[in-house]
């Protein structure tokens, strides 16, 4: 039998995997210290505190997307953004998920019209909610 060589790992996705196990380090099962780390006081505080800075973060790359359409820095959206991941990855490591959950998720709909995936998850929501 042939063994299929492990896909060649990607860069991007490294860094996220370094992050994440930072993260996950913050954890309070973990040892994380809330008057050493700014994740593990997030985390001390509780999903509120996190899902609040995520909302704000969102709001920050809507404005600094607006901001770049009439002649701000392209670049700040990229920080923002960056903001937004990073709190999201505190949510993920909250909730005992990973980053490679959510590409495995992307990776699923890979080559699926966003506007038939759409109407799949409203039929499956009606078909939920009717149960």
């Amino acid at each position: 039998m042939m063994m299929k060589p492990d896909a060649p790992s990607r860069p991007e996705e490294d860094a996220l995997a370094r992050l994440a196990a930072v993260i996950e380090s913050r954890l309070p099962a973990r040892g994380g210290d809330p008057d050493k780390s700014y994740v593990a006081r997030l985390l001390h505080k509780g999903p509120d505190a996190f899902l609040k800075k995520i909302g704000e973060e969102a709001t920050e790359v809507v404005m600094a997307a607006k901001d770049a359409d009439h002649g701000g820095e392209r670049a700040k959206i990229v920080s923002e953004v960056a903001d937004l991941w990073f709190h999201c990855m505190v949510a993920l490591a909250h909730y005992g998920l990973a980053p490679r959950d959510v590409v495995a998720e992307l990776e699923r709909r890979e080559g699926t019209s966003g506007i038939e995936e759409k109407a799949l998850r409203k039929a499956q929501d009606r078909e939920t909610s009717n149960d």
